[in-house]
């Protein structure tokens, strides 16, 4: 396991391509990906950033959630964790990791494409941790689509449903409940400023969530409440073989300047910084992780 802490060179401290051919039915398991992500199971360490904090975190049972929500617990941070029902066995494994540092841990399962849910959600998550100051949203959906001719509003409105309708919703739900000095934190992608060609739907909504966390922060500025977001490029999770064909999963990260894709530990730090007042100054603004990929 890599000691995230020592200096090392970036582009042989975690496996380069090519990976073994693996595919899955969507939404993809990582105890089933060869190789094992690196959450930050045993190389996380907290320094007690968020203590004292309440988090709703979508997308908290895999890839980089799970990631998110260790980094959270291991700061101090009380967490409350959504993902679909069919993904109720990582997310079992994933609370148990996060109870071990002694915080509280709750699993919500449910569809974010429900805009009912959305709002029982946060609810429940206020129940379950006595407030709410971060809403973390890390939850989406992408397919791969290689012409246009295969195009179906069908996953169009999933897609956008699940990455931005959501995000409307979940803010909405929450912010009777955020004080000054909550923050709001969104999941963009390289995608959103460097579109692949088969990726237009998912694309689309990446660049969407950059423009409305942008507008939000100017609009929550006056509230105390600070808006952010994160912009991933390749990164090792269940959504690449359950999203991704064997060709490009064989070389899955090559294209990224380091050569290899990024593992959630190394992006969990970038949601704490955000959450944390060590932030205060900071809002509508996206950090691109990308492994040294330029985005434009």
């Amino acid at each position: 396991m890599s000691n995230i802490y020592e200096p090392q060179n970036p582009l042989t401290q975690y496996k380069q391509p090519p990976f073994k051919p693996q595919q899955q039915p969507d939404p993809g398991d990582t105890f089933q990906m060869d190789p094992k992500p690196d959450h930050g199971e045993e190389s996380y360490i907290g320094h007690g950033r968020l203590a004292g904090r309440k988090a709703l975190i979508t997308g908290g049972d895999s890839g980089i959630g799970r990631a998110v929500a260790i980094a959270f617990a291991r700061e101090g941070a009380d967490v409350v964790l959504n993902y679909l029902p069919d993904e109720q066995a990582n997310a079992e494994d994933t609370k148990k990791v996060v109870a071990e540092t002694g915080r509280t841990v709750e699993l919500i399962p449910g569809d974010l494409t429900d805009e009912k849910f959305n709002y029982e959600l946060v609810e429940k998550a206020v129940e379950a941790l006595g407030g709410l100051d971060l809403l973390v949203m890390v939850g989406g959906y992408m397919q791969t689509v290689d012409s246009f001719d295969d195009f179906t509003t069908e996953l169009l409105d999933h897609t956008f449903k699940t990455n931005v309708y959501s995000l409307f919703w979940l803010t909405d739900a929450a912010l009777p409940h955020l004080k000054p000095g909550s923050a709001i934190i969104t999941t963009s992608s390289i995608q959103g400023f460097n579109p692949s060609p088969g990726l237009l739907e998912y694309a689309g909504t990446k660049a969407a969530i950059v423009n409305v966390t942008r507008g939000l922060a100017t609009q929550l500025a006056e509230k105390g409440i600070r808006v952010n977001g994160v912009a991933p490029g390749p990164f090792w999770t269940p959504l690449q073989p359950s999203s991704v064909p064997n060709e490009k999963i064989e070389s899955f990260g090559s294209e990224a300047a380091y050569g290899r894709p990024g593992q959630p530990v190394e992006l969990s730090s970038t949601y704490v910084y955000l959450a944390s007042q060590e932030a205060s100054y900071t809002s509508g603004e996206t950090i691109a992780v990308t492994g040294g990929t330029a985005v434009h």
